[in-house]
């Protein structure tokens, strides 16, 4: 394919923060008398806010709490643990060889502002991307195209120019759905299977060549 612009996905995909999201809704969940595994603690790439009434209907839980306030106190947990947060390995390198090719590099995720601004000042990402997008940007979330939509509209690139770099099922709907192709980051061993309509699947950023995305 030609490539105009690379769209990343930030948790998960970025950055390794997949366990201190899990921690967080676990440990949301069991204020509310839920004991939860990793699995079932969250659906990934759906945004916070957006998997609190999943886990309400899942878990049949009682409470007050509306999902925006349970969605805050997650976020709360995890920027507790931000300091354990780190940028996945390769990127960086990556991310050098976009650059070096004139190629426009951007973030959109399903997290707040808040909330990427926070990782982004920690993990000394700040201005390495030309745009970040976030949910507050859209009326949909992943799997919903928009942010992604949104993304290459700011970076003024044609979407089939686009590439994205997700690692959850909503991310690569969303790519497809955009006509966007997508290559499918492994964060754990349990999401290979979630990673299957990819464009391609790999395990690190430096199986991501200038080469192997031609050939998508």
């Amino acid at each position: 394919m030609k490539i105009a612009a690379v769209i990343f996905d930030l948790n998960g995909t970025i950055l390794e923060d997949e366990d201190e999201y899990s921690r967080a809704f676990i440990k949301v969940l069991k204020s509310l008398g839920v004991t939860a595994t990793d699995a079932e603690s969250h659906t990934k790439g759906i945004g916070v806010k957006e998997n609190w009434p999943l886990l309400i209907q899942k878990f049949n839980i009682k409470t007050d709490k509306t999902p925006e306030m349970l969605a805050k106190e997650t976020q709360d947990a995890y920027l507790s643990d931000i300091t354990s947060i780190s940028v996945r390995p390769g990127f960086l390198e990556f991310v050098r060889t976009l650059k070096n090719n004139n190629i426009s590099i951007a973030i959109a995720t399903s997290n707040t502002w808040e909330v990427a601004d926070s990782v982004l000042n920690k993990t000394l990402l700040e201005g390495i991307v030309e745009t970040v997008t976030t949910t507050e940007e859209v009326a949909h979330n992943k799997p919903s195209p928009d942010l992604l939509i949104l993304t290459a509209d700011k970076l003024g690139a044609d979407r089939s120019e686009c590439l994205v770099i997700e690692d959850s099922a909503s991310g690569i709907e969303a790519a497809h759905r955009g006509g966007m192709k997508v290559v499918g980051i492994i964060s754990d061993e349990n999401s290979t299977r979630e990673l299957k309509n990819a464009d391609l699947v790999v395990r690190n950023f430096s199986e991501i060549t200038l080469q192997a995305i031609d050939s998508l």
